[in-house]
């Protein structure tokens, strides 16, 4: 049984209400030549060809709250919800669960929808973005998301959110070169877990559970840099107070990046997944394939995960763990 817990799907009335909503009609096109992403039908069929393959629904880009203002972000939030939801229940050996969609921009709605999604829908957890529309996600006001999750006991998925309008250089105004998504999308996810480790929440909220998008992004294959560079914390900075806060974590820094979660989208890389296995372990990393955004639109990312996983010099009961084991533990699937 091979479990996918990152893969992404528009319910059909969130679809329409957002195509109502957005003001840049421009991703819809390409949306709409990805059936997969919306027609379940297409979904089920091509699911079909992986065998015992389930998959744990998730919204795709746009955040919510980059789609509409805190007015209208909410009953996004709860369309797309319960679009999940009602899939979940008319297909639950396909879809066994969701991860619920938040209105970050109203944090007043968030904490309602984490109650309503977690409790009354079942969802498996939450997913959130490196950034909510240019904030950090150690801002004061994010904390009690964090705090909520931990006390539900159910994880949050980290998932990149970087635009071609964010430059690459000062001197310019826009990202050429798709540089925004291929190096852009894992330097936001590193940057945005460093900002969650020295905002000290994992010692604030030692239960806490993030599950990082892309394996992890840069943290396993700059190990060294995040080991001793990081053991020199504040070195480089003068008048900062990084020297006092690196005094008072209560481990190494590198440490507490090992405490995320990690999955294995990385688009069929063989050499990343091992470099990510060697630094979470399969205890912390669970197969994702990032469906439907492949050339194929759907199948492709599914069958090279899978080829990967298949190919990895590991003993038959940590590859069980990599497909469903370590899922069903983290997000307390039966």
């Amino acid at each position: 049984m091979k479990l996918d817990i990152y893969n992404h799907v528009f319910p059909v009335d969130f679809f329409r209400r957002m195509e109502e909503v957005m003001t840049d009609k421009g991703p819809i096109k390409r949306w709409l030549n990805i059936p997969m992403l919306y027609d379940i039908d297409a979904r089920l069929k091509i699911m079909e060809r992986f065998g015992e393959y389930a998959q744990i629904l998730s919204l795709s880009m746009p955040p919510i709250e980059y789609i509409a203002g805190p007015d209208l972000s909410p009953e996004l939030a709860r369309l797309a919800n319960d679009g999940m939801a009602k899939l979940c229940k008319q297909h639950p050996d396909r879809f066994p669960g969701f991860i619920a969609s938040l209105p970050l921009n109203n944090m007043k709605a968030t904490m309602a929808e984490i109650d309503r999604a977690c409790k009354e829908l079942n969802a498996c957890g939450i997913q959130i973005f490196s950034n909510v529309n240019g904030k950090a996600l150690d801002e004061p006001e994010f904390y009690p998301l964090f705090e909520r999750m931990a006390q539900l006991d159910k994880p949050i998925w980290l998932h990149p959110a970087r635009s071609a309008n964010f430059p690459d250089y000062a001197t310019e105004k826009k990202s050429i070169y798709e540089i925004w998504w291929t190096i852009g999308w894992p330097y936001e996810t590193s940057a945005a877990m460093m900002r969650i480790v020295f905002s000290g929440i994992f010692d604030k909220l030692p239960k806490i559970k993030i599950i990082c998008h892309h394996m992890g992004a840069m943290i396993p294959f700059f190990e060294g840099r995040f080991g001793y560079g990081q053991d020199q914390f504040g070195s480089r900075t003068a008048n900062a107070g990084y020297e006092e806060m690196l005094a008072k974590m209560k481990m190494r820094p590198l440490e507490y990046f090992r405490l995320f979660y990690a999955d294995t989208a990385l688009f069929g890389s063989a050499s990343g997944t091992r470099c990510g296995l060697d630094f979470f372990g399969v205890e912390r990393s669970m197969f994702a394939s990032d469906c439907p955004f492949d050339p194929e639109g759907g199948p492709l990312y599914i069958r090279e995960t899978i080829k990967v996983l298949d190919g990895l010099d590991v003993s038959k009961a940590d590859r069980e763990k990599l497909y469903l084991g370590t899922a069903k533990k983290v997000l307390g699937l039966k």
